[in-house]
């Protein structure tokens, strides 16, 4: 059963050594992400799974102790998806997509249980009525189960955004900025999947997921943090 979730943005920039000159203009969302990890640890669950995009070679699980990178964007800043049994990491040739590499840089941050954690990426192709699936099967694997949600909304609030300026973009935002907030999981189920896909909002399957999760769970939200900075939408919200 799910017994809380956190939805946070996914930007490699929520990382100071790789926004550089601009880490203060998102230290509030840092700060948000960080509120949000610590309901997860006090909900106490007995499985924490992190949900997050990916391209279609992406999908599937990572297990704990999987190595995320941010050399790719020039930093030599290494990261590992919680632990895995035992102290040291577990060497893998999969590495963590950038959504769930942000994920474990975030967790670094918390001081988590000592539940074990997994990865789950969804590709964007991946239907409603697949990710809604996932997410009820998700919801069944403990009995105290903690979702770490990631995703960014849409990525064309400004001219300078990266996809552009585009009119529906700030409506669609609002839309899930309001559905997290309220826990409304119909809403979420109900998405506009092309729409969201037009806008680059990557966070619409990991969404979905959350929405299956929470089927059965009776949760409360609360919307943290809301705002378009670099013309893409970044969300954070929690559930319990």
């Amino acid at each position: 059963m799910l017994a809380a979730a956190a939805v946070c943005p996914c930007p490699p920039l929520l990382v100071p050594d790789v926004s550089a000159g601009a880490a203060p203009e998102l230290d509030a969302a840092r700060t948000a992400c960080t509120d949000a990890l610590g309901l997860l640890a006090a909900a106490r669950p007995d499985l924490l799974v992190v949900v997050g995009p990916g391209e279609e070679r992406d999908h599937g699980a990572y297990a704990a102790g999987a190595l995320g990178s941010f050399r790719g964007f020039g930093v030599d800043v290494d990261v590992w998806l919680g632990r895995a049994d035992g102290d040291a990491p577990v060497p893998s040739a999969r590495r963590l997509p950038t959504s769930l590499a942000v994920a474990a840089w975030l967790l670094g941050r918390t001081e988590w249980s000592d539940a074990p954690i997994e990865g789950l990426v969804v590709g964007e192709p991946l239907t409603p009525e697949r990710c809604i699936q996932i997410g009820r099967d998700v919801a069944l694997r403990a009995e105290r189960v903690a979702l770490l949600v990631m995703g960014d909304a849409s990525a064309c609030r400004t001219l300078k955004a990266p996809g552009y300026l585009d009119d529906r973009a700030a409506p669609f935002d609002a839309s899930v900025a309001r559905a997290l907030g309220e826990a409304d999981v119909a809403a979420l189920k109900t998405l506009d999947t092309e729409l969201a896909h037009e806008l680059m909002a990557s966070g619409r399957a990991p969404w979905q997921v959350l929405a299956g999760a929470a089927e059965e769970a009776g949760l409360s939200g609360a919307l943290l943090y809301e705002d378009a900075p670099y013309g893409v939408g970044y969300l954070v919200a929690t559930w319990s």
